[in-house]
């Protein structure tokens, strides 16, 4: 799915921002019209489930950090063009906002993260990723350029496999031990302290907790990858991995790159078949947001 602004004034147009944003924070990638790279900038989550205000607010941080990054004043944004790949896109009227809430952008082009994720891991080629962060997702394009998506359902109904739900399977595992159902462990005692200690405060924690406050929680599972529940919790977000590959590609016939932050931490609990086909991403999702802006610019 994607969501463009028509741009009106590209002849003005001296700045590109490529965005990718998250549950857990925002990257930007700068560049002049032609596509060279300029700088980079971060800022905190701009997934549409935050809020069309607080989006923009991380991308427009983002963005003037990668302006300052590369010894540059942020300019009139008529002369910006912005393309972002978002958690939450497939919200339509999440996605209708934000773009109609455009601060000035001559031009915006809006995609979902798992779009530009594939745009910028195989370069604009056939392939397919699975994006492994605060949520999951994986989407192919294949060669007659259609594209599927499979997962990216959200947090908690989906998103096997993110760091919000290894989190959340964390949390499941300390009620338990908290309980008594389940034995104490220094795996269990660390996911305890890091949500208050003991039961009041753990229950405190749940009532304020977000996606980015439970994937915070899966450094602990990796981090005791050796205790008996955390590495059942890894191996079945191994398997639910698995299981998206094959539902992506069943042929097995086109490559797959991992991204985001637990690609590597996960990659020891794929399934053989599987790590047999990753390849390295050519870019990342900030690479295909830029490659997404310069695609609307061009039509």
């Amino acid at each position: 799915m994607s969501v463009v602004g028509t741009p009106t004034q590209t002849t003005m147009i001296e700045f590109l921002i490529g965005v990718d944003g998250g549950g857990s924070g925002t990257r930007v990638k700068l560049a002049r019209r032609d596509g060279s790279l300029l700088a980079e900038g971060d800022s905190g989550p701009s997934g549409l489930l935050h809020g069309v205000a607080r989006a923009w607010a991380a991308v427009e941080d983002a963005a003037a950090r990668a302006f300052h990054a590369a010894g540059l004043d942020f300019p009139a944004r008529t002369s910006v063009a912005i393309g972002l790949g978002l958690a939450g896109v497939h919200n339509k009227q999440w996605a209708d906002s934000f773009v109609h809430g455009n601060p000035g952008y001559a031009s915006v082009a809006l995609a979902s993260d798992a779009t530009t994720t594939v745009l910028g891991a195989h370069g604009g080629a056939p392939g397919a990723i699975i994006a492994l962060g605060t949520g999951s997702v994986g989407e192919i394009l294949r060669a007659d350029g259609s594209r599927q998506e499979v997962g990216g359902w959200g947090f908690p109904a989906g998103d096997e496999a993110g760091g919000a739900w290894i989190g959340l399977r964390a949390i499941n595992h300390i009620q338990q031990v908290v309980d008594g159902r389940a034995p104490a462990s220094a795996f269990a005692a660390a996911v305890i302290e890091a949500c208050g200690g003991q039961r009041d405060a753990i229950q405190n924690w749940l009532a304020g907790a977000n996606q980015t406050n439970y994937a915070q929680l899966a450094r602990l599972v990796l981090q005791h990858a050796d205790n008996p529940a955390a590495h059942a919790i890894l191996s079945e977000a191994g398997r639910q991995v698995g299981l998206i590959g094959l539902a992506l590609d069943a042929t097995g016939t086109l490559p797959i790159a991992l991204c985001g932050g637990l690609a590597e931490p996960l990659r020891p609990y794929l399934p053989a078949d599987l790590s047999a086909r990753i390849v390295a991403p050519q870019g990342d999702s900030a690479a295909g947001a830029l490659r997404l802006i310069q695609q609307q610019l061009q039509e």
